[in-house]
């Protein structure tokens, strides 16, 4: 049934300021952006990594009414080949520690902070990730 991870979604007020973040992170700029409705855009979708997974910033406008506003819940890990690097970088930009470097046996490291966003962002060493075929 479920067949991969198509799209991790981001909630932000600022969502300039969170394109521009990301974009300085990852070393892209979005390929897709999705107007707000007669505002600035309202969505910026950012194509990363082996796979090309999809990562979308949403102006927390959308969001729908009542949704959490604080860190928490499902956090997704994005691979790394260095965890404490990414975890260093993340931190020297600004954003929070949220759970710190933590081994789980041999080849399977995690971290994660909060982007000045409020949205929690996992990076982890996987050493199944490294196994899977490349597309």
């Amino acid at each position: 049934m479920l067949r991969g991870l198509a799209t991790v979604n981001y909630f932000a007020d600022d969502l300039e300021a969170a394109r521009k973040w990301y974009a300085d992170l990852l070393g892209i700029e979005p390929y897709f952006e999705s107007p707000g409705g007669g505002q600035p855009a309202g969505y910026y979708e950012f194509r990363i990594g082996d796979h090309q997974d999809e990562l979308g910033i949403i102006d927390r406008r959308y969001a729908r009414p009542g949704a959490a506003a604080v860190p928490g819940g499902v956090i997704v890990h994005w691979h790394v080949d260095d965890v404490q690097g990414a975890l260093d970088r993340l931190l020297a930009m600004g954003a929070a520690p949220y759970m710190p470097l933590t081994e789980h046996g041999p080849g399977f490291v995690t971290a994660s902070v909060v982007d000045p966003f409020g949205n929690v962002l996992g990076v982890m060493y996987n050493q199944h990730y490294l196994e899977m075929p490349a597309r």
